[in-house]
């Protein structure tokens, strides 16, 4: 094989691994901003997405997030439960809007005319 053909050939390759080695990064990239996004939704640290690049503890971390209770549910029952405990502000018969008699109803709302 000339030096042609073989300095043609790893050129070839080289072009090629350097077009795979992007698009890898380009994808490690994306999926790390992903799981950060998905932690940090579920009220975990966006650096748990590191993880998932680790082999037994992306497992172990899926776990966690499958079947543990996330602290933004968590949050959530305690916020609930503080509004169920407070005393009620408003009246138990609440009224409605008092018109004076012959005063014109509308149903719908009101558009300017042009």
């Amino acid at each position: 094989m000339p030096s042609s053909e073989s300095s043609q050939i790893s050129t070839a390759l080289t072009a090629y691994f350097a077009i795979v080695g992007i698009i890898a990064l380009i994808s490690i990239i994306f999926s790390i901003i992903i799981w950060w996004k998905i932690f940090s939704k579920a009220g975990y640290s966006g650096a748990m997405s590191l993880l998932m690049f680790i082999p037994i503890a992306n497992l172990v971390v899926l776990c966690i997030l499958a079947f543990g209770e996330w602290p933004v549910l968590q949050e959530l029952n305690m916020l609930r439960q503080q509004v169920r405990s407070m005393p009620q502000q408003y009246n138990a018969n609440p009224q409605g809007p008092q018109f004076a008699p012959g005063q014109n109803l509308q149903s719908g709302p009101q558009y300017p005319r042009y």
